[in-house]
């Protein structure tokens, strides 16, 4: 059975940075490729950042150059580096791997606010 999880999601003051994890079980995770998407209250969800089973990565316009998605496929996790957070980035954050299908995570909660 495959299982997606996200990890890493709290309250932190604009400025700062905190790191997202997802794990998945049950694939065969380097032929994957894993996305993180967010959606805030009353908007639609929205690309955050794709990164495919190379490693080759692309962000949405919102994130570009205060994101970096990186990928450990020993250890089956896509981590999620956040810096520079706006009270704008705080949103329930999803993960989602592509193999075989498409797999979805419960989603991780990002605060930002001071």
């Amino acid at each position: 059975q495959v299982q997606v999880v996200e990890s890493g999601g709290g309250l932190v003051q604009p400025g700062g940075s905190l790191n997202l994890s997802c794990t998945a079980s049950g694939i065969t995770f380097e032929y994957s490729s894993v996305g993180w998407y967010r959606q805030a209250p009353g908007k639609q969800r929205e690309l955050v950042a794709i990164i495919d089973l190379r490693g080759k990565t692309i962000y949405g316009d919102a994130v570009q150059g205060r994101f970096t998605a990186s990928r450990d496929n020993a250890k089956s996790t896509v981590t999620l580096q956040m810096n520079s957070l706006e009270p704008e980035d705080t949103a329930l954050y999803y993960c989602s791997v592509h193999w075989e299908s498409i797999y979805w995570g419960q989603g991780t909660q990002v605060t930002v606010s001071s």
